[in-house]
């Protein structure tokens, strides 16, 4: 933990270069989230989150797809913060509570187009991007393509940049979706 390092910045108190990007999150959120208040103390970083989130958002890969490319980073890296955002984005979206779960729990996914991003995205994780043929013949099996699989390592890195940042910022889990709050389980 880092010990309050980081400050809560608002809109007025974030340096300069970062307050039009913290408005314009606050206005999609309806609120200015932990995660971005903390971020905003680096505007660099946080305008490469958003631009790089922004691109993923805009890629090929379905929604529920994108998501679990989410999830199964936000899981691995143990960031409490996207857990709990994104189940809160997805609960809102209507998603299949099973399929949230089963995101949640790090476990098999009931939808088998779903999981094979999953275990994707793991062993993409896992290698460092060495994926072996068998497993991206997988992968391109339930019908993604080889962009895909370079949409998820684009995920990959917006949501590695995320999740770390969020952990190294100690940003806790914002109080609309404390309802939604996912703790790290102990290795």
């Amino acid at each position: 933990m880092t010990e309050g390092f980081f400050p809560d910045h608002t809109v007025d108190s974030a340096p300069a270069a970062a307050r039009r990007a913290l408005e314009g999150t606050a206005a999609k959120f309806g609120y200015l989230p932990s995660g971005a208040a903390r971020m905003a103390e680096s505007p660099e970083a946080f305008e490469a989150f958003l631009r790089i989130n922004a691109t993923f958002e805009n890629t090929t890969l379905d929604k529920l797809a994108r998501e679990t490319v989410i999830f199964t980073v936000a899981t691995r890296n143990g960031c409490e913060l996207c857990v709990a955002l994104h189940t809160g984005l997805l609960t809102a979206a209507g998603a299949d509570a099973e399929l949230i779960a089963a995101l949640r729990d790090q476990a098999v996914l009931p939808d088998a187009r779903l999981e094979a991003v999953r275990r994707f995205t793991l062993h993409v994780l896992d290698t460092s991007g060495a994926v072996e043929p068998d497993r991206m013949r997988e992968f391109l099996g339930h019908g993604f393509t080889t962009r895909n699989a370079l949409e998820v390592v684009l995920g990959i890195g917006a949501y590695t940049l995320s999740t770390f940042a969020n952990r190294l910022t100690d940003a806790p889990v914002d109080e609309p979706m404390l309802a939604f709050a996912w703790r790290r389980q102990a290795a």
